[in-house]
């Protein structure tokens, strides 16, 4: 039995607003957790690569720094 039969009959409002509210209601719950488990992994890794960012910038600035000054080496050097 396909979903489609089993909607045929109904009004429109049947399957675009009570069977949506139902559900809902049903698996809201279940629905706020998995979106909220998503946020919070986009920010914890939005936060994991400004740190990253963070630390490659210092490391290039202090390498920066200290070659310029003790030796005039070329900046692609490692």
């Amino acid at each position: 039995m396909a979903a489609k039969s089993v909607f045929a009959g109904l009004p429109w409002w049947v399957k675009w607003v009570a069977v949506p509210v139902v559900v809902l209601v049903v698996f809201g719950g279940l629905i706020g957790s998995v979106v909220g488990f998503l946020v919070g992994l986009l920010f914890k890794i939005l936060i994991a690569v400004v740190l990253i960012a963070g630390v490659v910038y210092l490391v290039r600035r202090a390498k920066g720094a200290s070659s310029s000054s003790a030796s005039s080496s070329s900046k692609g050097d490692w």
